[in-house]
């Protein structure tokens, strides 16, 4: 047929136009002349009777707030959003850790606005398999995402950069050797160790996207961290390896390796953190300032977990570049403890009948 050869050149066409290449989606139900074509962050309509009608497709972005939708919301931008690029302008970067490997839950994370999440294979009971469709649903809703591996491996190094996340998270670092080790997992030869499927894999875009091997350094985030008494001796060293881009500090981890178990709130503790965050801080205006400053900044980012005692506000003002503020699992968990805990705690008035007044406490409950 004369629209599906003419489909065809248009696809092959816009590959070439765009780095980030397409794949067939789905038939517009309102216009069958028009094809829907998806790539990890970008979504595009073209048309199968000309070649020259292509032209991205504009989403609605939703962001919550308190207890009802922005009435005016931002269009959801078809671009992809690269975390390395934000970074180097200067934005500080708020995200999620989702340890449930819940697709749904990775989605609503993406759309409520986090600039990133976290897919947790260290902790929980994800691995690959489950960690890939939670990737989707995060491409679905324009958000970044980022793999935590279990343990300094090139094997799961190689397996998590194939299904294409915008970073990797490398857990208990403790030297700089280990640092020169990860960093190594994420390059292809010479420069590094890792496999070579690139032309069949999705990072490629299963090898659709021939640009993806000129752009995966530049835009991969290889994050270090620093979490035990160990690493935080080695943590300068650690932040002067060339290629780690982030130094990922986490404060519970370290209160167990200190002695301090399920106590990161301890003074000791808390004033380790802040000495380990000066030396990253420092070594990152070091490297800086023999750069000469301004664009040509190096150096490591500073990354880390938000805690009840040390809010993500606070470790904004103290320089952090990357903040996860919450877990998926315990935003859930506190909202049920809250909800069964105001359900037990509530008197029934038997007899009462003021059918306004339950009105306004079923609208009061299901705004929440």
């Amino acid at each position: 047929m004369a629209a599906a050869a003419s489909c065809s050149t248009t696809i092959a066409a816009a590959s070439q136009r765009n780095p980030l290449l397409f794949s067939p989606k789905t038939l517009n139900p309102r216009n069958p002349s028009i094809i829907l074509l998806e790539s990890n962050q970008t979504v595009a309509r073209i048309s199968m009777t000309s070649q020259s009608s292509m032209k991205r497709a504009s989403f609605p972005r939703i962001r919550a707030a308190a207890a009802s939708l922005d009435p005016d919301p931002a269009p959801l931008s078809p671009e992809p959003r690269i975390l390395k690029s934000r970074l180097a302008a200067g934005e500080t970067l708020y995200g999620l850790f989702l340890l449930s490997s819940s697709p749904t839950l990775a989605e609503l994370a993406g759309l409520a606005g986090y600039d990133y999440v976290v897919v947790d294979m260290e902790h929980g009971s994800g691995g690959i398999a489950e960690a890939l469709p939670c990737l989707r649903a995060l491409a679905a809703a324009r958000t970044p995402a980022i793999l935590r591996l279990p343990e300094l491996s090139a094997a799961w190094a190689k397996k998590a950069l194939d299904l294409g996340p915008q970073g990797l998270m490398f857990p208990m670092i403790e030297s700089p050797g280990a640092a020169e080790l990860a960093v190594s997992f994420c390059r292809f030869p010479p420069r590094g160790v890792r496999g070579s499927a690139h032309t069949v894999v999705r990072a490629s875009a299963y090898g659709i996207d021939d640009g993806y091997l000129a752009r995966v350094d530049e835009e991969l985030l290889v994050m270090c961290q620093v979490e035990t008494a160990a690493g935080l001796a080695e943590i300068e060293a650690i932040a002067g390896v060339e290629g780690v881009d982030v130094v990922q500090m986490e404060p519970l981890d370290l209160s167990a390796s200190m002695g301090y178990l399920w106590d990161p709130r301890n003074r000791k503790v808390r004033d380790a953190m802040k000495e380990a965050e000066r030396k990253v801080l420092g070594m990152r205006n070091k490297l800086s300032a023999a750069e000469g400053g301004g664009a040509g900044e190096k150096g490591p980012y500073l990354g880390g977990l938000a805690m009840p005692h040390d809010r993500a506000e606070n470790m904004k003002m103290r320089g952090y570049h990357m903040v996860t503020g919450a877990v998926d699992v315990g935003i859930f968990r506190q909202a049920a403890v809250e909800d069964v805990r105001r359900w037990r705690s509530a008197e029934v008035d038997i007899g009462e009948d003021d059918d306004e007044d339950e009105k306004t406490k079923d609208e009061e409950y299901w705004s929440e």
